[in-house]
């Protein structure tokens, strides 16, 4: 029952600025808390080793977080407000939606809103740069920000949950490749592939079944030869139920970088209309997990 309630609030209510902009956001402490991991223990010799340990560290705290928060005897109150601010779907509607609309005024105007969900180089965006942007940022962010984590919560409940949210934050901070974090983030990148192995792919699944899509084979022709291990699953599927292109070219600090294309048989020439669709169908997967948590409660 609390996940149900917890979809439901964050759908009506999403991320209220009256509140997160008086009071830090959960995921504001924890990449305060990984921040200051960084700081600490990022530095000399042996940095893998390092790294490992604050990953098992984060691990452990955010397990005992949520085991506290879940014993409270508060009727449940704390842990449905809990899930419902760490499941970021109506928050990923609307930072999707907002790209659309911007690229409606204007090219400029949709490298602006894009630039706030991706990190690839925006300024010589053109408008299917833009849209392409968009739709994948929706496919990634759905795995990682809403069926992961409703996942792990069937899983193992609000430890899950939390536990899985320190280890994601830990990735989009550390875990890079670069000359600073390729030792030291490699522990919490690792991690965060595992966790989200099997979300990514029932996040695939549902995209699939949510839209009528039956035919595996572009999605398994496609998914292996993505730059990522799991994001590839849910852009793979999202490109041909859209009938768009997506990956490819792009820039990144300059640095150009030719990945192949996902549904290359598909339109190149994504606009505003499509990323409306891409957060429909944001919407139409969240309904089929609003579904499996009424099932799950009915059991």
């Amino acid at each position: 029952m609390a996940l149900i309630l917890a979809l439901l609030l964050d759908a009506l209510l999403g991320e209220p600025k009256i509140i997160w902009d008086r009071v830090p956001h959960p995921a504001v402490l924890m990449g305060r808390l990984v921040g200051a991991a960084d700081k600490r223990w990022n530095r000399g010799e042996k940095l893998r080793l390092r790294g490992f340990l604050v990953t098992v560290g984060l691990l452990v705290i955010g397990l005992t977080l949520g085991w506290l928060i879940h014993i409270l005897p508060d009727h449940g109150v704390l842990e449905v407000l809990a899930v419902a601010i760490l499941v970021a779907q109506k928050s990923l509607v609307e930072h999707v939606r907002a790209v659309a609309n911007a690229l409606r005024r204007s090219v400029p105007e949709g490298r602006k809103a894009v630039a706030m969900i991706v990190g690839r180089d925006t300024a010589e965006m053109t408008g299917p740069d833009i849209a392409r942007g968009a739709i994948e940022s929706a496919a990634e962010n759905l795995s990682d920000g809403v069926v992961a984590p409703v996942f792990w919560y069937l899983v193992l409940g609000l430890p899950g949950i939390v536990a899985y949210k320190l280890i994601n934050t830990a990735d989009s901070m550390i875990g890079h490749m670069t000359p600073r974090y390729r030792e030291f983030g490699w522990a919490s990148a690792r991690l965060d592939d595992v966790l989200n192995l099997i979300p990514a792919r029932l996040t695939a699944l549902l995209i699939a079944l949510t839209h009528g899509w039956v035919d595996p084979t572009p999605i398994l022709r496609d998914a292996p030869k993505h730059r990522s291990p799991n994001a590839g699953w849910p852009e793979s599927t999202l490109a041909p139920v859209l009938n768009v292109a997506l990956s490819g070219p792009r820039s990144y600090n300059g640095v150009q970088k030719d990945y192949p294309w996902v549904w290359p048989e598909g339109r190149r020439d994504a606009g505003a209309d499509d990323i409306d669709a891409a957060a429909d169908a944001l919407w139409r997967v969240w309904a089929s997990l609003l579904a499996v948590a009424v099932i799950v409660a009915l059991l």
